[in-house]
């Protein structure tokens, strides 16, 4: 990736450009994941409950499609329909279906209540994709899958859950911390490595709490792009995940959307298959 291209990309606004990206790259039409009904198409997860410090009450989760206290629903919303997640428990629904090479659209906003160890902490929401493995594989809540941060403030960020660990092109920052910084030397984020699963993203592009913010993820053949609001904020390559020691390609998986802790409203969840990732947001 040439720097000067990969500056550019940072602040390349995709919504100005969708006329001239449609038809390019794409490989297949936009298949709807929420009908605006149920959750159809989706499996429900929670992990065991935990007390107001995070701390589990029992090593039993509340398991696969059994939701008592409803964390996940549809609602209406400025008269439509939407996916509720309410935040009360660690969790999330997963599609039935796997995804590889695609282009995934949400939108997202957060809601107002907060639960248990995230009072009065900022909000936190999580898109995992190419989730494979068992349910509660991370932190007893989530599958092995990379993370496309939905948080107050550090909206496209990455996470590597349970094993799973990414390239990005990166910088230290004073506090230890990484970011992502194109043209830098690539740094891969694993929670077995020295670097950790974390990176940091380039820009702050998420829209005011109470506010619609529309998530872009594209992958293919291993890299991916997280896009907020039209603007790129973190390029990732070379999709991998630890398996009995070795590391092997992590290109498939289901998509999963988070509880954690607050309450959070999705909607306009649709996925198409891709022919390739456009050179414009790879800054090519």
């Amino acid at each position: 990736m040439k720097s000067n291209a990969a500056v550019f990309l940072l602040w390349i606004p995709v919504l100005a450009m969708v006329g001239m990206l449609e038809g390019s790259a794409k490989k297949g039409g936009w298949q709807t994941l929420f009908n605006g009904k149920n959750l159809k198409g989706w499996d429900t997860y929670l992990g065991p409950p935990v007390d107001s410090t995070g701390k589990k009450l029992t090593d039993i989760p509340v398991g696969l499609n059994s939701d008592p206290k409803h964390v996940f629903s549809v609602v209406r919303q400025d008269g439509e329909p939407v996916i509720r997640i309410s935040g009360e428990g660690f969790g999330a629904i997963s599609t039935q279906q796997e995804f590889g090479n695609f282009h995934l659209q949400l939108k997202f906003k957060w809601g107002s209540r907060l639960w248990g160890p995230k009072k009065n902490k900022k909000r936190d929401s999580g898109l995992l994709y190419f989730s494979v493995g068992s349910q509660g594989a991370d932190n007893g809540a989530w599958m092995r899958s990379q993370e496309f941060q939905i948080e107050e403030g550090n909206c496209g960020e990455y996470w590597g859950c349970a094993g799973a660990q990414e390239d990005v092109a990166a910088m230290q920052r004073s506090d230890s911390s990484y970011v992502y910084h194109p043209g830098s030397p690539l740094i891969t984020f694993s929670a077995a490595g020295k670097a950790g699963r974390y990176c940091r993203k380039a820009i702050d592009a998420e829209k005011p709490t109470g506010e619609w913010n529309t998530i872009d993820l594209y992958c293919f053949n291993g890299t991916s792009v997280h896009l907020v609001n039209g603007q790129v904020v973190m390029l990732l390559q070379h999709s991998a995940q630890l398996e009995n020691g070795r590391v092997i390609p992590l290109l498939k998986g289901k998509l999963q959307i988070q509880s954690e802790g607050a309450e959070v409203f999705y909607k306009d969840i649709r996925v198409e298959s891709i022919a390739g990732i456009p050179a414009e947001l790879e800054g090519k």
